[in-house]
């Protein structure tokens, strides 16, 4: 059992950065695959970054490639997401999962944090 829990969110203009954290509980935490996923009004939950148990292997989604960086600390048990050059887009529940496959798929995800809201304003 992993419990996760996002904290780091908040309103921030366009441009400006934010950095999640994800705590999580377990000593198995080093050997999950961990990601990052968010889910904007009527929108479906989709990945961002995704990162490996070892942090060899990344992730990123199209639209925040260059812009957002996933790394982990795993004798802090803490997964992270630096968020640069926000866009109004970039708006919506930010979510860290973790799986025990290196996978984009959010149903490939056993464990999920409660979310935390990140809203950048124009």
């Amino acid at each position: 059992q992993v419990r996760l829990v996002e904290s780091g969110g908040g309103l921030v203009q366009a441009g400006g950065s934010l950095r999640l954290s994800c705590a999580a509980s377990g000593r198995t935490f080093s050997t999950y695959t961990m990601g990052w996923f968010r889910q904007a009004p009527g929108k479906e939950r989709e990945i961002v970054a995704t990162i490996s148990w070892d942090g060899a292997s990344m992730y990123y989604r199209m639209s925040v490639k260059g812009r957002f960086t996933i790394s982990r600390d795993n004798a802090k048990n803490t997964v992270y997401l630096q968020m640069s050059s926000l866009k109004p887009e970039d708006t919506a529940v930010y979510y860290c999962a973790a799986g025990s496959t290196f996978s984009i798929r959010r149903d490939e995800y056993d464990y999920w944090g409660q979310g935390t809201q990140v809203t950048v304003s124009s």
